[in-house]
């Protein structure tokens, strides 16, 4: 039976650690994929520690459920698969040939290292913006979260797609400030004294569409106290939630959804078909391959995989199979 090098989950209490792994066989809806570069993030975290609503129980298992690489005959991919066992952290694994997007052929190393980056953190919003809301020609967007990787994809995703004005909120400053570098319009600090935050957010009260990756206290005191200050109460606002950073819950009064036309909506995970996915992903990878989308990912050979680089939030980390 062939054998693969792998990033091995055998418990809930501790990081993946890298060992040998039976090499996947695929199914007959399923291709083959020599693995390239893979990242890890949240969601890919969350499953392997248990935290996420996707995780498996069945140990053992490799994590990661997207990557880059090349199918049998040398032709390079994009693929997501959330496949319980056989996850992408590893020197190959199996995807379903509807979850396979076909990359330029000409495709660099490094352009495959910042699509396996940027990949996911862009989905988020280009899900949501293309898919939940369309037509963003002269919009106003405000993205909660903003200073993580996917709050600074939203940003790019925003501009290119037609957005009259990005607004940004977020705690970080120093990372406030390269939001604007991105395309944001206006940045506002979370840490600011109240007398400066809430006048600032007031002024975001009639935005069209809300990118939410923080809900919990902080959301639910937008909604309550900024929200009733919209000057059209019956001009639709999108509010998109996609993460929770800030909290998994709120406490929402009935007479905020009565009051406002407010269309609450959630993407992510289970929200959208994987055939949906698939349609959005070629246009997405093309964008950030040829860096239209920017994202700075650091490339660590999977030979060094460790608890530190496995646990680093701080910076994008994508795993490479390179000897």
């Amino acid at each position: 039976m062939t054998e693969i090098k792998a990033a091995v989950v055998t418990d809930f209490n501790h990081y993946p650690k890298l060992t040998n792994f039976t090499a996947p066989t695929p199914a007959a809806n399923e291709k083959l994929i020599n693995v390239e570069a893979t990242a890890v993030y949240n969601l890919v975290r969350g499953r392997a520690n248990g935290s996420h609503y996707s995780s498996t129980t069945k140990f053992p298992f490799i994590p990661g459920v997207d990557g880059v690489g090349r199918l049998t005959d040398g032709n390079p991919v994009y693929f997501f698969n959330f496949d319980g066992k056989h996850g992408s952290i590893a020197e190959q694994t199996a995807a379903p040939t509807n979850q396979i997007v076909a990359l330029p052929s000409n495709i660099t190393h490094q352009q495959m290292v910042k699509v396996a980056a940027g990949m996911n953190p862009a989905m988020s919003s280009w899900m949501a913006l293309v898919l939940r809301v369309g037509d963003l020609t002269g919009k106003d967007v405000l993205i909660m979260g903003v200073t993580g990787e996917a709050g600074k994809m939203a940003v790019q995703i925003a501009k290119h797609l037609g957005s009259k004005q990005i607004i940004g909120v977020g705690r970080n400053r120093e990372k406030l400030a390269d939001v604007k570098k991105l395309g944001a319009t206006k940045v506002i600090s979370l840490l600011d004294d109240p007398e400066i935050l809430k006048p600032a957010l007031l002024k975001t009260a009639n935005v069209d569409v809300v990118l939410d990756y923080l809900w919990g206290d902080v959301t639910q005191n937008y909604l309550q106290n900024i929200l009733p200050a919209r000057f059209d109460h019956s001009k639709e606002l999108t509010w998109i939630e996609i993460g929770n950073m800030a909290g998994r819950s709120l406490d929402l009064p009935g007479a905020v959804l009565r009051s406002i036309n407010l269309l609450l909506v959630g993407s992510g995970l289970g929200s959208f078909s994987n055939t949906a996915y698939a349609t959005q992903f070629k246009k997405l990878a093309e964008l950030i391959a040829h860096g239209e989308l920017t994202i700075k990912p650091k490339e660590v050979p999977l030979s060094e995989l460790n608890e530190k680089n496995w646990l680093d939030n701080s910076q994008r980390t994508v795993y490479t199979m390179k000897k």
